[in-house]
């Protein structure tokens, strides 16, 4: 049987000290270029690789972030999750992904971050119970709400200014020469929908002109049901504004099947700028989030936590400021 290789093996080849071939391998640890170089190419040829789990006892770091996500069958959250890692990798961080039950981080998804030792969280588009909350807090586990917040929150946020684009969505259709609106909610209660929906109203209130709304549960499915109820009503919308993309394109299909034309007849806006919503088939008209921005944001405050023994900081809510994407389910109808 071979051998394990340690550090100590890797040291004595070299001649150096355990704790010299050890900062190596602990990222951020100060050690010089030419160090780190003889020390690399020994391990390669020895074998030698690091054991994460022995390293974290010492350190009492473990290098690891928890991503805690809802729905992943929205094609906006796996692709985050994605550029999550990817961004985390190249600071030296490894994701631990835990998908919550029922959109709620409970008590034994919890324990998983304190079993890993996980150094912070992101959570997504899961909701914290106040019990879990606490709970985070009281273990010192440093969370940054991505995509979402909550009012008196314990924990950073940070979101695309989800107001902001349901105001400019709301210009944008009056300026085409709209006149009847309709909203289709994402979860009841969730920020994301419940922001987007008051920046959408302000616009039309300020216009003199009323928003029917109707509830898409965030899902393909159920923005599919309710585009039926309401193109299949007698006073039907000339524009849907949808709390997200995937919710969008079940609008689209539910127009399709009853005849109804898009743009002609109904205008349909998303919101996410997911890669589907580019597709020939959909060519959606859509809110763009500035993901990479919100990701960035997001890394920043966590790891500032993480790396302060002890933080004083207020919780803060970030908002960024995301942009129209136009592209074919949206008319002009002050030129018809």
């Amino acid at each position: 049987m071979q051998k394990n290789i340690t550090a100590s093996d890797v040291a004595k080849s070299l001649g150096m000290s355990q704790s010299t071939v050890s900062r190596v391998f602990t990222p951020g640890a100060s050690v010089s270029e030419e160090t780190r170089k003889k020390v690399l190419q020994a391990a390669s040829e020895l074998g030698y690789r690091p054991n994460a789990l022995a390293r974290s006892l010492i350190t009492r770091k473990s290098n690891i972030i928890g991503i805690v996500m809802g729905d992943i069958r929205n094609p906006f959250y796996p692709d985050v999750l994605s550029k999550f890692s990817k961004e985390l990798s190249k600071k030296g961080y490894h994701v631990l992904f835990v998908n919550a039950e029922n959109e709620k981080l409970s008590s034994d998804e919890v324990n998983q971050f304190l079993e890993y030792n996980v150094d912070g969280a992101i959570v997504t588009d899961a909701s914290l119970p106040s019990a879990v909350a606490s709970y985070l807090k009281e273990n010192q586990i440093p969370i940054v709400m991505f995509n979402r917040y909550t009012q008196d929150s314990l924990f950073h946020a940070v979101s695309c200014d989800n107001v902001d684009g349901g105001y400019q969505i709301g210009r944008y259709l009056i300026e085409k020469g709209h006149r009847k609106f309709a909203f289709i909610s994402g979860t009841q209660n969730t920020s994301t929908s419940k922001d987007r929906e008051k920046g959408f109203r302000n616009a039309l209130v300020e216009s003199g002109y009323n928003l029917i709304t109707d509830d898409g549960d965030y899902t393909y499915e159920g923005a599919n049901a309710a585009a039926l109820r309401l193109l299949g009503s007698n006073h039907p919308p000339d524009a849907i504004f949808c709390a997200n993309d995937i919710m969008a394109l079940g609008v689209i299909d539910a127009a399709k099947k009853l005849g109804v034309r898009i743009p002609e007849d109904v205008s349909i806006v998303g919101f996410d700028d997911i890669s589907l919503a580019e597709w020939t088939a959909y060519s959606l008209t859509t809110w763009k989030q500035p993901v990479n921005e919100m990701i960035e944001e997001t890394i920043n405050l966590l790891l500032n936590d993480i790396n302060q023994k002890e933080s004083n900081n207020k919780p803060q809510n970030k908002s960024i400021q995301g942009k129209l994407v136009e592209r074919s389910t949206v008319c002009d109808r002050t030129k018809k």
